[in-house]
């Protein structure tokens, strides 16, 4: 799949209507659909979310755009819905949380293996044994109030065992921030930071959400514990963007990762209805694009070349295991700290976080209580009763 960011027009902002069946159609099965299908609808919607939130802020610092910017989120907002009415009831609260764990997972892993700047990609790194503890933290609570093995979203595809404990990802502020890509930052290198940025928001936000849901007490508690952490994730992958870029760079970018990443999900989706999806809406942000090129041309006066190159995108995202690179990482990397926007030993970890981290854990780590004596294992609560009686007849 051949698309030029800057010479491409895809489908025009007037004819992008979405009817309300449209948005509310048949969703994907978490037994039949393989589990990068929800991956990629997880990714998708936070991506959505962040283009919204992106031109929230700028129809709030720029009159000239309004009506464009207006227009935009109107179709930004129902491709949201479609996509995210996409996971349906058959997932409980809890597995659509497995599946959102093994997206931060599975993409972060792609992802911190093509970044071509090193210092990003260890920061990609470093976030990513925190979600990948997550998941295993979110797996025992799913065994204990479900008695369900999270096998059934992941697959298979993603181990489920700890990595850097959860209890020790609470930082102060001040130690969540990075140095942020340059000016002369490939694009590659930009879509990577706000992709990541959007998925670790939408995350946050769920939690925040269906938290309070529960009526489980360890439950509500480790839900707030683990969103505080993924509070912290947006500040580390947001302070990677360049916090020099203008509002309307900043849409340039939004709409260029949007193409991107739908071209990646067209190009590996398996099952041709959700395809068919990903193709249309790769259309619809060919369109956004050249509205938000023609914005930034008629505003700034400035050529979009210089914000995104020569208009070739860059390598795809692969959504496959990533379970290899993962285990190096966890082996190699689990025992690092942060110290300003240094990554350090973990004697070296900013005073600070100390501090924090035995305010916040003074009456004890909702994760760490919910995964004491327990490990995962293949099968339920049913498997394993009968293991004993298999034993000893």
């Amino acid at each position: 799949m051949t698309i030029h960011l800057l010479q491409d027009k895809g489908t025009p902002l007037g004819r992008q209507t979405l009817s309300w069946k449209d948005m509310v159609g048949k969703p994907i099965s978490k037994l039949d659909d393989d589990a990068f299908t929800r991956v990629r609808a997880i990714l998708m919607n936070g991506q959505e979310l962040d283009s919204l939130r992106t031109k929230q802020v700028a129809l709030r610092m720029n009159a000239d755009a309004r009506v464009a910017l207006a227009q935009l989120m109107r179709v930004e907002q129902h491709q949201a819905t479609t996509i995210n009415w996409l996971i349906g009831a058959d997932h409980s609260p809890l597995e659509t949380t497995i599946g959102y764990e093994q997206t931060a997972i599975e993409v972060t892993a792609a992802v911190a293996q093509m970044e071509p700047d090193p210092y990003l990609a260890q920061g990609y790194r470093y976030a990513l044994l925190e979600d990948f503890d997550h998941l295993y933290r979110y797996s025992a609570m799913l065994d204990r109030l479900e008695g369900k093995d999270p096998n059934n979203i992941t697959q298979g595809y993603t181990d489920i065992v700890p990595a850097r404990p959860t209890w020790v990802h609470h930082r102060a502020p001040e130690h969540d921030l990075l140095e942020p890509y340059g000016a002369d930052a490939e694009l590659a290198t930009k879509l990577h930071a706000l992709t990541l940025t959007g998925g670790e928001y939408q995350t946050h936000d769920y939690y925040m959400n269906i938290g309070p849901l529960f009526a489980d007490p360890l439950a509500r508690q480790l839900y707030a514990e683990i969103a505080s952490v993924e509070s912290q994730h947006i500040t580390h992958y947001g302070s990677m963007l360049n916090p020099h870029e203008t509002i309307l760079e900043k849409l340039l970018v939004s709409e260029a990762s949007e193409v991107w990443n739908y071209a990646g999900c067209a190009a590996q989706e398996t099952n041709p209805r959700i395809r068919a999806l990903w193709e249309r809406f790769l259309d619809y942000e060919l369109g956004h694009l050249q509205v938000a090129i023609q914005l930034f041309k008629d505003i700034e006066r400035r050529d979009p070349a210089e914000v995104l190159g020569d208009g070739r995108l860059p390598r795809f995202i692969e959504f496959r295991s990533q379970r290899d690179f993962v285990r190096r990482v966890a082996q190699e990397e689990s025992t690092m700290r942060k110290d300003g926007t240094v990554f350090v030993p973990e004697a070296e970890e900013g005073v600070s976080s100390l501090a924090y981290r035995d305010a916040v854990n003074a009456g004890g780590s909702p994760s760490r209580n919910v995964s004491a004596t327990w490990s995962w294992m293949p099968g339920t609560e049913l498997v394993r009763d009968e293991a004993p009686r298999r034993h000893a007849g």
